[in-house]
């Protein structure tokens, strides 16, 4: 009787126990809040994606997905039914993705909200509202893989004719011209090295030399810009005296207006008294030539003088110079 009682006591222990922990489960788990039931609607696959999985908004936990199945209404889709909290901020913008946690392949429903507006989607035939659905990243993968493995077979096509046997070849050659032009590019260093060992180090060797004559050169230059500084000042300075009121110009100036004057009275005095005395001497002359004349043809007139002129014709005593002979 006793082990009976034991027994009783153990099995009345697991039975509270479990119910402890099932109540405690049931506390764990309870959700208080009010929610919204969705439906979204995709041909993409969501492989990953379990009944319970979180649905978040903007990475916020908002609700969890209820029904994974397949849509009625259009063939191959898959439907998916979330409940959401009533207070997510979810506006005519907001649509729905697909997304995964890490490398762990599990999916979950991303809610977000680009600004754009969405197309509004009809509700199903349970009147269930429904939201708009982006492809997920994997689903775009997935869509763009025949043209990603048609550039690869593309790439790989052009790979092989690159590497066909003539291009090898045209390549060995190549290698074989590299090669040579190694060895001519070395020579040409080795050239270049004992040119510049026998030939341009000793023009830099005299290079500081250069280097002082052209100081002294520049310190001789600046000296005769010294003085040519100092000549240019006393020009200056004799210019500003020759240009001073009453100084040479002004002085030259004045003479060169009294010999404008001179030669102004010159002109309208002397010059027509000289002109007069000119003609006065000329009739002189002209009257002496005549008195030279006179004496040549008559000398005697010096000693006898000119004597009684002979009578002309119809004058008394005037003979005929045929009658004299």
């Amino acid at each position: 009787m006793e082990n009976k009682s034991h027994a009783f006591a153990a099995g009345l222990f697991v039975l509270v126990v479990t119910a402890l922990l099932v109540l405690l489960a049931f506390w764990l788990t309870r959700d208080s809040g009010n929610y919204r039931e969705y439906e979204l609607t995709t041909k993409d696959t969501v492989t990953g994606l379990q009944l319970q999985a979180p649905v978040r908004y903007k990475g916020v936990p908002v609700g969890k997905v209820t029904h994974i199945g397949f849509d009625g209404e259009s063939s191959g889709n898959v439907l998916m039914r979330i409940a959401v909290q009533d207070d997510t901020p979810l506006t005519p913008n907001t649509f729905a993705t697909l997304a995964y946690q890490g490398i762990t392949g599990l999916a979950f429903i991303q809610l977000d909200d680009d600004g754009q507006p969405q197309p509004a989607a009809p509700p199903g035939r349970d009147g269930v509202p429904r939201l708009p659905i982006k492809p997920s990243q994997l689903g775009k993968l997935t869509e763009s893989a025949p043209a990603i493995l048609a550039q690869v077979e593309e790439a790989g096509r052009r790979l092989n004719t690159l590497l066909s046997d003539e291009n090898q070849l045209r390549f060995s050659t190549t290698l074989t011209g590299l090669s040579q032009s190694s060895a001519n590019i070395a020579r040409l260093t080795e050239h270049l090295d004992s040119t510049l060992t026998q030939r341009v180090d000793p023009v830099l060797a005299g290079i500081p030399r250069a280097v002082g004559d052209a100081s002294v050169a520049l310190r001789a230059l600046q000296a005769a810009a010294q003085d040519v500084s100092g000549a240019a000042s006393e020009i200056g300075t004799t210019a500003r005296r020759l240009n001073e009121k009453d100084g040479p110009l002004d002085r030259l100036a004045q003479g060169s207006g009294a010999l404008g004057h001179a030669v102004d009275q010159f002109g309208t005095t002397t010059l027509p008294r000289l002109n007069r005395v000119g003609d006065d001497a000329s009739r002189t002359v002209r009257q002496l030539g005549r008195t030279v004349t006179n004496i040549n043809d008559n000398p005697q007139s010096l000693l006898f003088g000119n004597g009684a002129p002979r009578p002309g014709p119809g004058e008394p005593g005037f003979v005929a110079p045929g009658a004299s002979r």
